[in-house]
């Protein structure tokens, strides 16, 4: 018996209407693999890089620490040297006295510090009548980064008799901390001799450990 054509229309319609669902299934779950598959790849990406990273941050700490072992050992050996780098002895309390780690930082301080300088100016010319001793007390330079040393202009009026002011100069040497001589203008007699000395000395900024931060993508 045939069927009616309603009844076949009413089929074919259910027909297509599954096969339809099954398409659009099909396609939801094909664009859902295809979205969760790229965001698998990109995050199993982000891993292998921080990954890299991260081992690479380990590498560096591991070699760090080895070079602080090295220099801290270096250090010690530099500082406990008897005599010293100016033939003094490193436990001594003279002049010339002390160990080369406290030598170097007296030699060259980290810091701008105009009233030290003429403490240690005072303390190098025992003996001399200081008249003056003139600079700047301004410490703003402190902000210096480029860890190079740094001049401090100063100028110093002594008396003395001709024999002292001949060995100001080599006064000067002596010193563990470098001073660089610009002029001198003399004015007396033998006896009483004047001297104006224009100088400077300097000191170097410290350098600062930077941390920094990278951010992975």
């Amino acid at each position: 018996m045939a069927m009616p054509q309603k009844g076949k229309r009413l089929l074919i319609d259910r027909t297509q209407a599954i096969m339809l669902g099954f398409v659009v299934g099909a396609s939801v779950i094909t664009m859902f693999s295809l979205v969760a598959s790229k965001s698998y790849f990109t995050q199993a990406n982000y891993l292998n890089k921080l990954a890299g990273k991260k081992e690479k941050a380990v590498k560096q700490l591991k070699s760090n620490k080895d070079a602080v072992s090295k220099l801290v050992a270096s250090y010690k050996d530099f500082a406990s040297k008897n005599p010293n780098l100016i033939g003094g002895a490193n436990a001594g309390k003279d002049e010339r006295d002390g160990d080369n780690g406290r030598l170097v930082l007296d030699a060259l301080p980290s810091k701008y510090d105009f009233p030290a300088l003429a403490t240690s100016l005072e303390k190098l010319l025992n003996g001399y009548t200081i008249n003056t001793i003139s600079g700047s007390d301004d410490s703003t330079n402190q902000t210096d980064t480029a860890a190079t040393p740094v001049a401090i202009p100063f100028t110093l009026d002594v008396t003395s008799d001709y024999a002292g002011i001949q060995k100001l100069s080599s006064t000067f040497e002596k010193s563990i901390r470098p001073f660089q001589i610009l002029s001198i203008k003399l004015n007396g007699t033998n006896a009483i001799l004047q001297s104006t000395i224009t100088a400077q000395t300097f000191y170097q900024p410290e350098k600062n450990l930077k941390i920094g931060s990278e951010v992975v993508k």
